[in-house]
């Protein structure tokens, strides 16, 4: 500490005079520490981290940085496919919080419009009308339409009519809006449906054979693969939709520019979407 033992027993007998506790046994050959002295060393180490955490904090902000970014993940993409980006934002920027929530259908729209998230990664279908979000085309999901083998459906001559399918029940992912009006996908009109909270969900009660639908080729193809789902051929099926990367333009910082020169790249979409089985290099 580069101090004399006299001044730094003197700093110990104020505290222990601020605080009116006694944080040292003096009865023995040596002081030790009493109960309160631990529980005071335990916690002010806690308390010191962060307050160095906080001071690294604030001067990341005066330099541009946002103290946290929030980032609506639709459910349509996998959440592991983001980990290789986050660990490159955090070798650059680690005094940044990210916080991601997941979202469906219309729910990440939701989110940003009404101040919920700062950007949005995979929204599908189109943006709200008001024209107040930045919008860039990420890229396309194709889906595919599967069952387990085990179901009506399975035995049927391809390609299926609606007529087949609606005779059967659907599972779906709900919406996640709060605000917007709730988007459907994939459901005739009349059908019986079984509603899930999210994608994975969703597969695994398509797998059990509780009902049929559409799934992203990027969920379904290790289960098409290994047997558990069947890819069925639909009469006049729409099989890609568009998915898109939105944000408030008035409120990029840096965090949000870094996200948004990387979400660009399109080796960094393609592994996103799953077109692509390999992360690009750091600065591929």
């Amino acid at each position: 500490l580069h101090r004399v033992p006299s001044a730094i027993t003197y700093t110990i007998h104020k505290l222990e005079q601020d605080l009116d506790v006694k944080l040292f046994d003096r009865s023995g050959h040596r002081a030790r520490l009493t109960e309160a002295g631990e529980a005071l060393l335990r916690e002010g180490r806690h308390l010191l981290r962060a307050a160095t955490d906080l001071e690294c904090r604030v001067r990341h902000v005066a330099t541009g940085w946002e103290s946290e970014l929030r980032i609506a993940v639709d459910d349509l993409v996998p959440t592991e496919r983001l980990f290789p980006l986050l660990k490159d934002f955090y070798r650059e920027a680690p005094g940044t919080r990210l916080r991601l929530t997941t979202q469906v259908l219309g729910g990440g729209w939701d989110a940003l419009m009404s101040g919920r998230a700062d950007m949005v990664i995979g929204a599908p279908g189109e943006a709200p009308p008001e024209g107040l979000l930045a919008v860039e085309t990420m890229g396309r999901f194709e889906f595919v339409f599967v069952v387990s083998p085990d179901h009506p459906l399975a035995a049927l001559d391809e390609p299926l009519s609606a007529q087949d399918i609606l005779q059967h029940r659907a599972v779906s992912v709900a919406d996640t809006s709060r605000n917007l009006p709730p988007r459907t996908s994939g459901l005739l009109d009349g059908q019986d449906a079984l509603t899930v909270p999210t994608m994975r969900a969703k597969v695994a009660a398509q797998i059990a054979g509780l009902g049929a639908g559409y799934v992203p080729l990027l969920w379904a193809a290790p289960h098409i693969a290994a047997g558990r789902l069947m890819k069925k051929e639909v009469e006049g099926s729409k099989s890609m939709t568009n998915v898109y990367l939105a944000w408030h333009p008035h409120q990029a910082g840096k965090a949000l520019t870094w996200f948004l020169e990387r979400l660009r790249d399109k080796s960094i979409q393609q592994y996103i979407l799953g077109e692509s089985g390999t992360y690009p290099p750091t600065g591929g």
